[in-house]
């Protein structure tokens, strides 16, 4: 039996970049997440460990990541990895790992957030949203997302 499955939860440490896909109009964004770890080491100091993910996001997916998500933001993408391999202008085998995912969570925005903005509203900024859950698959009407 085989699995490749990734759950990852961090913070945006770019804006997503949108591309379109010439041939197929297919719509590309790719998202740079960071995750972080706590331990304690030898001497008992508690130490935190970053790591940086690359992950790609297709279709109506890209978009609705791309329109409502920002650098800072927390969220969860659940997908696969996939590695990929080319040679660079002086011959030399490079590689690329990275996340494709197949769904995304927001994480939780304040009332008074819209699109990737913060609107000024400060009687309304400490009540949050229920976070949705956005399938690759679905079909995404914009009227349906609840903020």
């Amino acid at each position: 039996m085989n699995l490749n499955k990734v759950f990852i939860v961090g913070r945006l440490t770019r804006d997503p970049e949108k591309r379109t896909i010439p041939e197929s109009g297919t719509s590309v964004v790719n998202i740079g997440v960071a995750t972080n770890s706590y331990f304690t080491d030898k001497s008992g100091t508690r130490q935190e460990k970053t790591e940086f993910h690359n992950i790609v996001c297709f279709g109506n997916l890209a978009d609705t990541t791309s329109q409502y998500l920002k650098k800072g933001s927390l969220a969860l993408f659940e997908g696969r990895m996939q590695t990929s391999s080319w040679d660079d202008k002086d011959g030399n085998k490079r590689y690329k790992t990275e996340i494709v995912a197949e769904k995304v969570q927001f994480g939780p925005k304040n009332e008074g957030e819209t699109g990737g903005r913060k609107e000024s509203n400060p009687d309304t900024s400490s009540q949050k949203r229920e976070i949705p859950v956005i399938d690759e698959d679905d079909d995404i009407d914009v009227e349906d997302i609840p903020f």
